[in-house]
């Protein structure tokens, strides 16, 4: 008879394919597989990538579909993960009133403040006036230096220019003195003419001080106390810029609009709980505790989180063709975090980094979706399918192939939209919990907080997750993460030069991002940690004896996630304390951390049928 066990995560499906005896004895596997998943998990989209990964399994057999007698699916719960703001604040720019930005090359050094001008102007500006000169792209350097120039001879007051192209150290080079230089403002048009200005341009290395300070901003334009509150969301865009523009409107029209953040109203069996999303993710947490065990979770309508809260449902609801409100979330992990938010009217892509908290969800299916998956998949391949148990109690019996390991043992099965934990003592059953939140919460996160492309480009941000970071420093030679150099014999791609990258299985990838190696690789660490460890403490804690992690000797890691080059020394250090030894299991002695969950169905029959 021969058995396949499948596994449907939310990032991959993975199979297990066996032979069992007719008389017992132990499965003799014959082939496994590991392919992307279709669809939200636990739901009918599912089966074209069940169908791929069985293809592939039993094409390494030597075998065909029709060969198959059985097919176990492991019970799945879908995990979707979004972010929800905890403070949205739209900073709204009338007449153009802000311009911050980083250039790759602003020319010039300090800060001028003067009354803006289009350069075609200059021959007849007044001289007893402090003037910054604006450069449409139709002026080339060579002109727009030789009439800045000129004019400077005569006697006029420039004090800095704001360039259209991308010629700020060109034009500041042919000039007879120091000017700050801010170039490559696309929507140079919208400047608007006769306004005071000021124009701050750092040193290489470094970021202005002047104009990312609210009371340097006042001092420059002699500004009241309650013109200086206004003005806060515009020093706040500019911190940690190497140059910038402020530009002071007839009426110093900046408005900020807030969108409330909301609350969470989290409905456990015995208490409900009331958490504010900009009270932070501690607190969010704490509250889900006071909760446990959760039965849903509301968000405040008309806010970010109400919002975030209602397309999970809806998300569910269209997968699962239920009414949104028989959708049920049954836990929640979230994250504090920095994201980067576009500032509303600005002329070079500004933004302000604010603060937002991450949200994962778990939805819980039931057994009657389950049952539509398995007639579905059924109906696809003309085989007899079945459920074969929860997740987690799947995952203990495949983990328990690793050579060296025996009871007691606890799991952490790390995927990618969930983390599961479960303990197994001897003459007890086994204890298992199932949480929102895993290696696609860290995806998100990596993406949101260095701004990489988001939708079908979020690759990037699970590249930077899944491969340690280098900085290319000469075509010979590159530096790592733990600051050791490496040489090569042969010259680098000149493209990578100057550029961080990512030692993948395929060479040195370079990300398209201007963030320093130390600022991505302490975004990505930060995430694991807030995720990975922070999930793998409620996890145990929830299986451990009492409660207590210290009752715990053993914990080995499975999951797609266990492949993560970092995440297993992660958790060593932070279980150290608790005297916990915790490695990653190796499946059946050769697949690693995977297909512990697959290779356990199979095994789970075997002992149903007698067979072990």
């Amino acid at each position: 008879m021969k058995v396949a066990g499948v596994d449907i995560g939310n990032s991959t499906t993975e199979v297990a394919l066996a032979e069992l005896g007719a008389s017992g004895g132990v499965p003799n596997f014959l082939a496994s597989s590991r392919m992307p998943t279709t669809g939200i998990k636990g739901t009918l989209a599912n089966v074209p990538g069940v169908v791929r990964a069985l293809e592939t399994a039993v094409q390494q057999a030597g075998l065909a579909l029709g060969d198959i007698d059985l097919v176990l699916l492991n019970e799945a719960t879908p995990v979707i993960g979004d972010i929800a703001m905890e403070t949205i604040t739209e900073t709204i720019i009338t007449e153009s009133s802000m311009i911050g930005h980083n250039p790759n090359s602003p020319g010039g050094l300090g800060i001028g403040v003067g009354v803006t001008h289009d350069i075609s102007e200059l021959e007849t500006a007044p001289t007893d006036e402090a003037i910054i000169a604006v450069v449409p792209k139709t002026y080339d350097f060579t002109r727009a230096a030789l009439m800045l120039a000129a004019a400077i001879k005569r006697g006029v007051d420039v004090t800095a220019a704001i360039v259209q192209g991308d010629d700020g150290v060109l034009i500041a080079n042919r000039l007879p003195k120091k000017l700050p230089i801010v170039d490559e403002v696309k929507l140079i048009d919208q400047v608007p003419l006769g306004m005071l200005a000021a124009v701050e341009v750092a040193d290489h290395g470094q970021a202005i001080q002047q104009l990312s300070n609210p009371y340097g901003i006042a001092t420059l334009f002699k500004l009241t106390p309650q013109e200086t509150t206004m003005i806060i969301p515009i020093a706040k865009a500019l911190i940690g810029l190497r140059s910038a523009v402020v530009i002071r409107t007839p009426a110093g029209d900046v408005q900020t609009r807030h969108i409330p953040a909301g609350s969470l109203k989290l409905i456990g069996e015995r208490r409900t709980v009331d958490a504010p999303m900009d009270s932070g993710a501690d607190a969010i947490m704490d509250a889900l505790a006071e909760a446990f065990p959760l039965k849903d979770v509301e968000g405040e309508s008309g806010t970010n989180v109400g919002g975030m809260v209602a397309r999970v449902r809806q998300t569910m609801s269209n997968m699962t063709k239920k009414p949104a409100s028989e959708v049920h979330i049954r836990d929640v992990l979230a994250v504090d975090c920095l994201v980067p938010q576009r500032v509303s009217g600005g002329l070079a892509q500004e933004f302000s980094m604010e603060n937002a908290v991450g949200l994962a969800a778990m939805v819980n299916t039931d057994k009657l979706l389950m049952e539509q998956l398995a007639e579905g998949l059924h109906k696809e391949l003309g085989i007899k399918v079945q459920l074969g148990g929860v997740e987690a109690n799947m995952a203990i019996l495949g983990t328990l192939t690793t050579p060296g390991l025996d009871t007691p043992l606890a799991i952490l099965d790390l995927g990618a939209g969930s983390t599961d934990a479960a303990i197994l003592e001897k003459d007890r059953d086994v204890r298992s919990v199932h949480l929102a939140g895993a290696g696609d919460m860290v995806t998100l996160l990596i993406q949101r907080e260095l701004d990489l492309p988001g939708g079908n480009e979020t690759d990037i941000a699970e590249q930077i997750k899944r491969f340690p970071l280098v900085r290319v420093e000469s075509l010979f030679h590159v530096r790592h993460e733990d600051n050791t150099v490496r040489f090569f014999e042969e010259p680098l791609d000149p493209k990578l030069f100057g550029r961080v990258a990512l030692i993948t299985p395929d060479g040195l990838s370079p990300i398209p991002t201007h963030h320093t190696l130390d600022r991505i690789r302490e975004v990505r660490r930060e995430a694991k940690r807030r995720v990975f460890v922070r999930n793998a403490m409620r996890a145990l804690s929830a299986v451990a004896p009492a409660g207590n992690i210290r009752e715990i000797q053993f914990v080995a890691v499975v999951g797609g996630s266990g492949l993560d080059f970092e995440v297993a020394r992660m958790l060593t250090d932070q279980l150290a304390h608790y005297g916990t030894v915790i490695g990653t299991a190796n499946i059946r002695g050769a697949l690693g951390p995977v297909n512990a969950v697959a290779t356990g169905l199979v095994l789970s029959h075997a002992r149903r049928q007698g067979a072990v």
